[in-house]
């Protein structure tokens, strides 16, 4: 992801606060200058971050990505296709 140190600790931060209601210093699901930047719906991300292993098995990316790495493989189904689509496009 690109961004700097800074951003990325205060993303994670905001991340363990939202997935952990129980805890002091709970918020709300997140909303961060950071996801807009990289175009991600916090609710997306809240998903990626809480359900990963439960939506995606095998290859990950943007749907572009995704397509250039099949490609590169040869491989004609794209695995994961349409989640990558609803959740990092």
């Amino acid at each position: 992801l690109p961004f700097e140190l800074k951003s990325y600790l205060e993303l994670v931060e905001l991340t363990g606060r939202c997935m952990r209601a129980d805890k002091r210093g709970a918020i709300s699901p997140i909303n961060s200058p950071i996801l807009d930047r990289l175009n991600i719906a916090p609710e997306n991300w809240q998903k990626l971050t809480t359900q990963f292993t439960k939506v995606f098995h095998g290859a990950v990316g943007r749907p572009q990505k995704l397509d250039n790495y099949c490609a590169s493989l040869e491989i004609k189904r794209r695995a994961n296709y349409t989640q990558c689509e609803k959740l990092l496009a």
